[in-house]
């Protein structure tokens, strides 16, 4: 699979599943949008899109015009073509967006938490607790989902933390690709820092860092079980 990654900000990468990729004999290439690198004309070349997460929320189109054509591409890669897709964070909320439905401000949720797997999400997340420990870095949230799609994640101020549309669209509210210097790398972001600092107060880049690097082998985990059931249903669901 030769995979399109639409990047917002240069830390926010594929992060372990990159590695993952690399084991299983797949490739990607990578769009910076936030440094204006143009994007394709349309997904001929690629088998599935992946979009990352960044600082900018979906609606700040004018501080961020390029928003406005990744919402587009989003929507003609999911809905017309088909392809199979892949959000975190940002992404998710794009997906939601692009297909009409609604993202704006909610209640932050920052540090590792948890999520509860819904009865509707056996296939993404089969293989995995009900209960899932997570990382969370954000403060806006999808407030509705697009028309024909399910929730498969949930949490108690944040009702859409993953979400599946179709056989061959998946998003997550919740970051999944961590890797060790993960915190360290997205803390230079101000406004990640920012918001770091009023969630959990004073030394909170060095505290997260330490309870993320604690339970690290646990979130990679989950990543490669996650990873593989989204990889079964995207083979499942290419276009020929």
């Amino acid at each position: 699979m030769h995979i399109l990654v639409l990047k917002h900000e240069t830390v926010e990468h594929p992060g372990i599943f990159r590695a993952f990729l690399a084991e299983d004999g797949h490739s990607y290439d990578a769009i910076e949008l936030q440094l204006g690198e143009a994007l394709p004309a349309d997904m001929s070349g690629h088998d599935a899109l992946w979009v990352m997460g960044g600082p900018m929320d979906v609606w700040e189109e004018a501080e961020h015009p390029w928003l406005i054509e990744d919402k587009e591409f989003i929507r003609a890669a999911v809905f017309d073509a088909g392809k199979p897709f892949l959000g975190l964070c940002l992404g998710h909320q794009l997906l939601a967006c692009a297909l009409g439905a609604e993202v704006g401000p909610g209640t932050p949720e920052i540090g590792l938490m948890p999520v509860t797997v819904t009865e509707t999400a056996p296939a993404a997340f089969a293989g995995l607790p009900r209960e899932l420990r997570t990382l969370q870095w954000h403060g806006a949230e999808v407030t509705a989902l697009p028309d024909g799609a399910a929730a498969l994640a949930t949490s108690p101020v944040c009702a859409v933390q993953a979400m599946r549309l179709g056989p061959h669209a998946i998003s997550a509210q919740f970051h999944l690709e961590i890797e060790p210097d993960t915190v360290s790398n997205w803390a230079q972001i101000p406004a990640y820092a920012a918001a770091l600092e009023n969630a959990l107060g004073p030394g909170a880049v060095a505290n997260l860092d330490a309870e993320v690097s604690g339970a690290m082998a646990a979130l990679n985990e989950t990543a490669r079980v996650f990873y593989n059931n989204w990889m079964a249903l995207a083979a499942g669901s290419t276009r020929t």
